[in-house]
């Protein structure tokens, strides 16, 4: 069945189609122009993967799982002078740091490969240890450095946002509307204070709402057309002037001569003419 299901496919797609060796202009280019030149040095790779020499070898430890204080300096070594050859028949300079490694851990082999006696062993220190101590070192500061570019840093993981007003900007100031019950409990303030001067008139008082209308008129534009609530009561009257004079400014507002404006919630109540500026 394999076969019979092989026979059937069409060629094209049994057989690997060759891949372009580039794109120009939109168009794939198959073969190579025979008169292409390519300067030997027109290919330059930079290898930036490795900060130095340090860098490097704990690059190899990691790869072969290598213990670090027990360092197999052979195989480190053969591993770093096939790294060194391979950059040198690729036309790489290296820097001197690199060529001084070399040189450091050829000496470290040839110690380790010299014989020892007996006598002396104990006392000669081991060849390895600076090397050691010095990529032990380098692997704190380099899991420091790590840690420290992993914190959020201004400009790079977070930007700060900053805005300055027009010069036009005003800002609107929204003023709160007076609730009735605030007006009653401003007036039962003021009639708690006209008591204290509230006596026994044998004539009847002839208060007119009118006229206490033309007078809160008056005095306002004398308060150049604001003035707080309670001023505009005598509280001196008694109780039926504080209610005449309360009619009064009702019917102002009523008929829109004057406004009841509060600054701020909560806040004192005053009395303002419509037309008139705080």
């Amino acid at each position: 069945m394999s076969d019979t299901l092989s026979d059937s496919l069409p060629d094209s797609l049994t057989i690997q189609q060759p891949l372009p060796l580039a794109f120009v202009r939109g168009e794939a280019v198959l073969e190579r122009p025979e008169d292409l030149y390519i300067p030997p040095d027109a290919l330059e790779i930079l290898l930036d993967a490795f900060e130095g020499p340090l860098d490097f070898l704990l690059y190899l430890i990691r790869k072969h799982k290598f213990d670090i204080v027990d360092l197999p300096v052979n195989e480190i070594t053969l591993q770093y002078m096939e790294y060194i050859e391979l950059m040198q028949g690729l036309n790489f300079e290296l820097a001197a740091e690199y060529l001084v490694m070399a040189a450091m851990l050829a000496e470290i082999k040839s110690r380790l490969l010299l014989p020892r006696h007996s006598e002396v062993e104990d006392e000669e220190a081991d060849p390895r240890a600076e090397l050691i101590r010095r990529l032990q070192e380098y692997e704190v500061f380099k899991q420091a450095a790590t840690e420290l570019d992993s914190l959020p840093r201004d400009e790079r993981d977070h930007f700060t946002a900053k805005a300055t007003l027009a010069e036009n900007f005003a800002p609107l100031l929204i003023l709160p509307d007076v609730d009735l019950a605030e007006l009653t409990l401003a007036l039962k303030d003021i009639v708690k204070r006209a008591k204290d001067f509230q006596h026994h008139h044998i004539k009847r008082e002839h208060l007119s709402t009118r006229e206490r209308m033309s007078r809160i008129l008056d005095l306002l534009s004398a308060h150049q057309g604001y003035l707080a609530f309670s001023a505009c009561f005598d509280v001196t009257e008694g109780r039926e002037g504080v209610v005449v004079t309360f009619l009064a400014m009702l019917e102002l507002t009523k008929e829109k001569l004057v406004e009841i404006i509060q600054v701020e919630a909560y806040g004192q109540i005053h009395v303002k003419l419509k037309d008139a500026e705080a």
